[in-house]
């Protein structure tokens, strides 16, 4: 079984490889490393069963030969975060529709078994229903969800019109290790634990009772693979822990000092997975409790000692985009 992984080199994609190679798969990564680090695949970089082919997913003819003789596809690879996205939009547009574009192009052209679209959970933006069902209205915020979203409806329109047996995830809140650790303002673990390790006050949006749908990567990556074993076409099933912890939870377990920013416009309350649909569907149902996921980063926490450590000045520095167009 040869499977490729988009994005390989990068944090969810990487567990994905570690997974599928341990599984028993040939793995063949395909990233252009914008954001993606070699360094995610040293667990398992000297297998003679991984490749890495350093290719932009918005470059079809390079792109297309790398799914020669390819079984299944696991496309990953696309820019992240809120405040680029609004600044970049053109980008944003290129990476994760024209790059979802000709990954199902070149999946469609090579004749491959499965390929598995890994969507956003911020296409539901702030719902009116929690926990959240994959038959919510779709409301995106930011342009960063505005594309997810329109890459997973080509995927769904190719399965559609040209039976290509795909199928997405809408993933919601990720985290674990090899998570980004440099970059721009976002994720809350990552700027979490750069703060608890230089002896920073926490930085709190709000008074920190908002809470989110936290799943750990190592069953996110086993998501995927139960995706790519299934039979299902043209679906999107929700991917979360099946339940939702506040930011003053992970405070508790993190343990510091805080300091309280400004709540920020077109951020939800809550997220929260309705994972029905992939219980029934898929019998997959999330493994790692939160607590013992907390635990699993913070006895990796020197991983984040160069990461950025970020203060309430450079945070609204970083984030006055989002308050100029989302206000």
């Amino acid at each position: 079984m040869i499977s490729l992984v988009t994005g390989g080199a990068g944090f969810i994609g990487s567990h994905l490889c570690e997974a599928l190679l341990k599984a028993g798969h040939r793995v063949r990564v395909v990233d252009n490393l914008s954001t993606g680090r070699l360094e995610n695949l040293n667990d398992f970089a000297a297998s003679d069963q991984l490749s890495v082919h350093q290719v932009d997913v918005c470059d079809l003819d390079k792109l297309t030969p790398c799914f020669e003789g390819v079984d299944w596809v696991f496309h990953l690879a696309g820019l992240a975060d809120i405040v680029p996205s609004i600044e970049q939009p053109v980008g944003y547009f290129q990476a994760n529709v024209q790059g979802t574009l000709n990954v199902l192009e070149a999946a469609r052209e090579k004749g491959i078994k499965r390929l598995v679209y890994a969507a956003s959970s911020s296409c539901y933006g702030i719902p009116d229903l929690y926990p959240t069902p994959e038959s919510s209205a779709i409301q995106p915020q930011y342009p960063y969800a505005l594309t997810k979203f329109m890459g997973e409806e080509l995927v769904m329109h190719w399965a559609k019109t040209y039976q290509l047996p795909a199928m997405s995830l809408r993933l919601f809140n990720i985290y674990g290790p090899r998570s980004r650790t440099s970059g721009a303002y976002g994720a809350v673990f990552g700027v979490f634990l750069a703060q608890k390790i230089n002896g920073k006050p926490f930085t709190v949006v709000g008074d920190g009772s908002q809470s989110r749908d936290f799943t750990y990567v190592t069953d996110v990556a086993d998501a995927f693979i139960t995706a790519a074993q299934s039979d299902l076409l043209g679906v999107a099933l929700n991917v979360g822990s099946g339940a939702h912890q506040s930011i003053n939870r992970l405070l508790e377990l993190l343990g510091g000092e805080r300091t309280n920013l400004p709540k920020r416009p077109g951020e939800p309350m809550i997220t929260f997975a309705d994972t029905t649909q992939i219980e029934e569907k898929l019998q997959w149902r999330a493994k790692v409790s939160f607590e013992e996921g907390v635990g699993e980063m913070l006895k990796r926490i020197d991983d984040w000692r160069q990461a950025p450590v970020w203060n309430p000045d450079s945070i609204a520095k970083a984030t006055s985009s989002w308050f100029k167009y989302l206000g």
